[in-house]
């Protein structure tokens, strides 16, 4: 059955909901944010009471089993969101959980099973995908524009970060491993979208500044079902910020940035072609106006579903065997 509008809760009420995600709820058609929950139960009213949400909660479970909440948007630290998605599954509400997905491959399966035994969709905020410059990107492969893709070629390392020896981002229980799990999930998700599903990884990690327990540098290759060969190298202990995407094909390639906002360069024998794209102020809002269009029935279908969400995770999962 179809809803006429979705009103949404947010479990978790942290820094990324103040722009990038929680505003999209209420501005986006035929969705409401109506509710929102913080451990911290002084916090989660001021949230409420500054983003003018009805209720608020310090207790999970609460929100889950509102009536008036007909949707969960799970925006707490990984080592949380399969305890939270099985509780919204089993109250057969869909879920739309932060990324990554969950702290491993094995978790992200449990909530694949429980949303499909709950009958309930299970989406991942793997935003990019729906953001215009990728889809530009997307439009381009798949009219060939630089024919028959060879090889992708990942680099994206920054300068050390001296505030994040005790961030939840760099404890493994937490977030599931370091900075890559954090960022560089956009970048092997996103490459997902645009090449397919990868199916073969070697890779090699280790952590070269000491600055915090987890990984800091990883490096692998990697084979896409298709037949496409890539590689990654990721470090966050070097001199500069560096982020940049190679797409080659046999005739042309496309450069891009995962987390930045150059423009998109294609390069073939027409010379350079450069599309360029403001970043959205809420850069969650045109995956989430999929989500309810799904949702109501309006014609969208997100493209960040549990099944996809659960591929970056084994991905990842295999730079560390």
């Amino acid at each position: 059955m179809k809803m006429k509008k979705v009103r949404w809760g947010i479990i978790g009420c942290g820094d990324v909901t103040e722009v990038k995600s929680g505003p999209a709820f209420q501005k986006v058609e035929n969705s409401e944010l109506v509710a929102v929950m913080r451990r911290t139960g002084h916090l989660a009213k001021d949230y409420a009471e500054r983003h003018g949400v009805p209720k608020w909660y310090d207790d999970a479970d609460n929100l889950i089993n509102d009536p008036e909440v007909d949707a969960i948007y799970i925006a707490t630290p990984p080592s949380s969101h399969k305890e939270y998605a099985i509780k919204a599954a089993k109250a057969g509400k869909p879920i739309y959980v932060e990324k990554p997905m969950a702290l491993n491959f094995d978790e992200c399966n449990e909530m694949i099973v429980a949303c499909k035994e709950a009958g309930v969709p299970l989406y991942v905020a793997y935003y990019r995908r729906a953001m215009p410059r990728f889809l530009k990107i997307k439009e381009l492969l798949d009219n060939n524009a630089i024919g028959e893709i060879r090889f992708v070629i990942t680099t994206q390392y920054q300068r050390p970060s001296e505030d994040l020896q005790d961030a939840w981002r760099v404890q493994p229980e937490i977030s599931g491993g370091g900075l890559f799990f954090d960022m560089g999930s956009h970048t092997l998700d996103i490459l997902d979208f645009l090449l397919g599903p990868i199916r073969e990884v070697k890779g090699f990690t280790a952590n070269q500044a000491g600055n915090y327990r987890a990984e800091d540098i990883v490096t692998g290759a990697y084979v896409f079902e298709s037949g496409i060969h890539g590689t990654g190298n990721w470090c966050f202990s070097a001199y500069e910020d560096v982020d940049v995407n190679e797409i080659i094909g046999s005739e042309g390639k496309l450069t891009f940035s995962t987390l930045g906002n150059e423009p998109v360069l294609l390069t073939n024998s027409d010379g350079i072609t450069e599309f360029t794209y403001e970043m959205p102020e809420h850069v969650h809002q045109p995956l989430v106006e999929t989500i309810v269009e799904e949702l109501t029935g309006t014609g969208g279908v997100c493209q960040s579903n549990g099944t996809s969400g659960a591929r970056t995770n084994m991905v990842m999962d295999k730079f560390f065997v």
